[in-house]
């Protein structure tokens, strides 16, 4: 039996644009996977690594109309595989309204 190899997917025009914006600032973030459209900038504090900042409410839309999830779908994989990550000190932010 062969196995396939999984084909690696090339980035989005808008994965390949925020690259550029970092290298541009010469900086690196760790940025999320399947969730660009909802990044919203960048965040840092004096002698610490910089942060990828996204829209809790713009990632529900991605999964909700990209995916096809409901809300409660939705905020349950992004609460577990998103907020519930820790990836290291570059562990991107996700902002939360403050009434949802």
């Amino acid at each position: 039996m062969k196995i396939k190899k999984k084909k690696k997917e090339k980035p989005s025009k808008l994965r390949k644009q925020i690259n550029e914006h970092l290298e541009s600032m010469g900086e690196n973030a760790l940025l999320m996977d399947n969730f660009d459209e909802a990044l919203i900038g960048f965040s840092q504090r004096i002698n610490e690594p910089l942060l990828a900042v996204y829209s809790w409410e713009k990632m529900m839309t991605v999964c909700i109309e990209r995916d096809g999830m409901d809300d409660e779908e939705a905020e349950e994989y992004i609460s577990y595989n998103c907020i519930g990550a820790w990836v290291g000190e570059q562990t991107p932010i996700i902002v939360m309204p403050v009434l949802y």
